[in-house]
């Protein structure tokens, strides 16, 4: 399977979002394809407190560097902003959505043509190859 995007669920179980981004325990990372998902990699940090305290969101930070988007429960303003420096999208859900139905709206969504921030995501991730370029020299373009 090739996965067009890594995308990143809070959750103590595997099977629903039920985390706060700051405080979360674990995040279910999956490879998401127009066709299927595959679990990729569950990272796990230790019990955390929603108190504020910014420097427990470095390692979740760094842990999810690559992924077009976490899923959560609930997210800080300060978290929102630096996920999207980093490219990553925030979205929060209600507590206790299924991982699989969100899975499953991403793959529709893939096949039936992305939302701009999923366009976006999808385009961070694909490497901007030089051909590309040479081709648009070879039609006439000039800057």
């Amino acid at each position: 399977m090739e996965a067009l995007l890594k995308v990143a669920f809070a959750t103590t179980d595997l099977r629903r979002v039920d985390q706060h981004f700051g405080s979360a325990r674990a995040f279910a990372v999956y490879g998401v394809g127009p066709e299927q998902s595959t679990l990729a990699e569950v990272l796990q940090f230790g019990g955390q407190l929603q108190d504020g305290n910014e420097d427990k969101l470095q390692a979740k930070l760094e842990a999810l560097h690559g992924c077009a988007a976490v899923y959560c429960q609930a997210v800080g303003s300060s978290a929102i902003r630096q996920l999207l420096s980093l490219g990553v999208q925030p979205v929060r859900v209600s507590e206790g959505t299924p991982v699989s139905d969100l899975l499953e709206s991403l793959r529709d969504e893939l096949r039936q043509g992305p939302s701009a921030w999923l366009a976006k995501a999808i385009a961070r991730q694909t490497p901007v190859s030089q051909e590309r370029f040479d081709a648009m020299e070879a039609e006439g373009w000039t800057e």
